[in-house]
């Protein structure tokens, strides 16, 4: 069944009146007026190459070449015609992105969507019909209380003028957490868990999509929504995300 909808958490007056001051950095603690202060941001936001299509880091010297892909996606294409990815899922962006995914840290909204709108911009990526969240089962949103991709898509939507309905795409089923399998396990555990809902397919039928999420990893989420939006008459699907887990051995 689908996730009933839960009260967006949202800030107190008195935590709107602070996130205006001047406070202390998530990252280092020193002073700031943003969340995440210009050190950080210039010594951890670093902006690096990337696949085109699955967003895995690649070396230095592909910088500035047109469509550059990591070996995996060229011999295996991804159901993506575009992954952008903001950050490494590492120091401090993991721990900001665990504090905010399941502490409602809203605080840290803004900066970590700041940092994915910046990314988008220098990708001049095509902008896309519909912007739709990975949508959370049932379980998974009355064990949090939101839905951390979802208030990332609102927000973005009203910033770059996009169409976001969450209703649109569904999750059929309560499936075991990515995060405690390994890497080979994690499509089988997503296959047949994600349907357009069929009251609105007609909606989407010939548009193009952006999924947003806020960690990327294996991709196998992202590449089953991809598949599902495809054989329900969507054109095109890119991939939008806060973070992108390292590859295995990538310092």
């Amino acid at each position: 069944m689908p996730a009933p909808p839960l009260a967006t958490p949202r800030p107190t007056l008195v935590e709107k009146v602070l996130l205006r001051c001047a406070g202390q950095c998530a990252v280092c603690r020193a002073w700031s007026h943003q969340t995440v202060c210009e050190d950080c941001l210039q010594r951890y936001a670093r902006p690096v190459p990337r696949c085109w299509t699955c967003a895995a880091r690649l070396p230095l010297t592909l910088m500035g070449r047109p469509h550059p892909q990591c070996g995996r996606c060229l011999i295996e294409a991804p159901p993506l015609d575009r992954t952008v990815a903001a950050l490494d899922y590492r120091f401090p962006w993991d721990g900001l992105l665990q504090h905010f995914k399941y502490h409602q840290a809203l605080e840290l909204r803004e900066s970590l969507l700041e940092r994915l709108n910046c990314a988008l911009t220098a990708a001049e990526v095509d902008p896309p019909d519909w912007l739709l969240p990975v949508p959370l089962s049932a379980e998974r949103l009355r064990e949090r209380g939101y839905n951390q991709a979802h208030e990332l898509a609102k927000a973005l939507a009203r910033r770059r003028g996009l169409r976001c309905e969450p209703g649109l795409l569904l999750r059929v089923r309560h499936n075991e957490r990515q995060a405690g399998l390994k890497l080979d396990a994690r499509a089988a555990n997503v296959r047949g868990v994600f349907a357009v809902d069929p009251l609105h397919a007609a909606q989407l039928r010939g548009t193009s999509v952006a999924l947003l999420d806020d960690v990327m990893t294996s991709g196998a989420t992202l590449f089953e929504i991809a598949r599902v939006l495809l054989q329900a008459g969507v054109m095109s699907v890119q991939a939008w995300v806060i973070a992108r887990t390292p590859e295995p051995g990538e310092d």
